[in-house]
């Protein structure tokens, strides 16, 4: 009996490990191939632009009698001025309160365009305590504006789907949330499809990203495509530097055009970081099906054993449908991450993975039924303790294995 229960402990870490392996093999290949196309793109122009570059030069000491180490050298200088801010042609003062308050949103947002950087001592030491507490804040923010946005979008999908169940008859005109919700059939198993949620925040990224590009392209003078690269890499935190907004020294209509830029990288930089968490579920369940796929199926001991462990961690939609009346209270009693994958929906098939827009992890998923039927959460008490909801993604899994620390404690 302790045997079976250790291989019971031990089954969840090693499909985590599994996991985490793949995805890093996986990675590993994504930024080669990545290389690879960059490298091919971006190479040609790189050497013409330096044979025009050397031409120049050449050119220039020949004109002007000036020898080509004299030249670099003046050049270095002009690059150590243009690192340190200063420009040929007068921009608006880079360390005046809205500069500064403009470099502190780009670092604790992460973004870091490296267009204005701290020069002396004290400002770069205090840079590292400032970016400290403002990173892990900003962080904490874009996990509670993901798990409001998750919610909102929850209600607004239990309402259409209420909506079409009255049209289709299913549902009583007169019905109304609350206790009677439970003899309602069509509505008990119901929970709001992470590839819905996933889809409306990816048209409203793209929709926030054109209307921001527009005003970018008739502000800052740049075309439409330089302003939609330069939203994604802001965006996405990314964070280049080639392409920074609100770098000249004045504007029409300057204080309008700055409060706007403001709210579009607010705006769009927790949109693209709700986003990014979402697709990361999709990419694990994924990555769930492509383990399955590897699994041993040779040897009977290790199928065998596959079996229960795929038994135990996760539930095929066939076996979704035997088991059809487990209800979202059963899952309440599954906090933690390693629990919650009994009813996580992982290791389907590609075909299912697909065509069903039921799966989902059992955290978000958990936190979509709930907030749809008007279910109050199930916090644990040392999640109470410490401040902090059970929320979605990192911040839930924080939450989740401290309690299972306290617990077994």
């Amino acid at each position: 009996a302790a045997g079976s229960c250790r291989r019971r402990r031990l089954a969840p870490l090693t499909q985590d490990t599994g996991r985490f392996l793949l995805l890093a093999v996986l990675i590993a290949a994504y930024l080669s191939a990545g290389a690879t196309v960059f490298s091919a793109l971006e190479s040609p122009s790189e050497a013409a632009a330096q044979l025009r570059w050397n031409r120049t030069l050449h050119n220039f000491s020949r004109i002007f009698n000036i020898s080509l180490p004299e030249l670099r050298a003046f050049l270095r200088s002009y690059e150590a001025a243009m690192a340190a801010g200063i420009r040929v042609d007068a921009l608006r003062p880079r360390w005046d309160f809205p500069g500064a308050f403009y470099f502190v949103g780009t670092v604790v947002s992460t973004i870091g365009f490296g267009m204005t950087t701290p020069a002396t001592v004290a400002g770069k030491v205090f840079l590292i305590v400032y970016g400290l507490f403002g990173c892990a804040g900003t962080i904490l923010f874009f996990n509670l504006f993901l798990e409001r946005i998750i919610s909102l979008l929850a209600f607004i999908m239990k309402a259409c789907h209420e909506r079409q169940l009255r049209r289709s008859g299913l549902l009583p005109p007169n019905f109304r949330r609350g206790p009677a919700m439970s003899g309602v059939g069509s509505l008990v198993g119901w929970k709001p499809s992470v590839y819905h949620v996933m889809l409306i925040l990816g048209i409203f990224a793209i929709t926030l990203s054109c209307c921001a590009s527009a005003m970018y392209t008739a502000v800052e003078g740049w075309n439409y495509v330089d302003s939609l690269y330069y939203c994604f890499v802001t965006f996405s935190t990314i964070g280049f530097g080639d392409l920074v907004s609100s770098q000249n020294a004045a504007y029409q209509n300057q204080g309008l055009y700055r409060f706007g830029n403001f709210i579009f990288i607010l705006m769009g930089v927790c949109c693209i970081y709700s986003l990014f968490n979402v697709i990361s579920i999709v990419i694990k369940q994924v990555l769930n099906w492509m383990l399955k796929k590897f699994e041993c199926r040779c040897c009977p001991k290790c199928h065998k054993s596959s079996a229960r462990l795929g038994r135990r961690n996760a539930i095929t939609p066939g076996a979704r449908l035997r088991r059809h009346n487990i209800s979202m209270d059963t899952d309440g009693q599954y906090d933690s991450d390693t629990e919650g994958r009994r009813l996580s929906g992982e290791m389907i098939s590609m075909r299912e993975l697909t065509a069903s827009n039921k799966v989902s992890l059992a955290i978000l998923q958990k936190q979509l039924s709930e907030t749809a039927n008007g279910y109050p959460r199930n916090v644990c008490i040392n999640t109470r303790q410490n401040g902090f909801s059970a929320g979605v993604g990192a911040l839930a899994i924080m939450n989740n294995r401290l309690a299972e620390t306290s617990d077994s404690r």
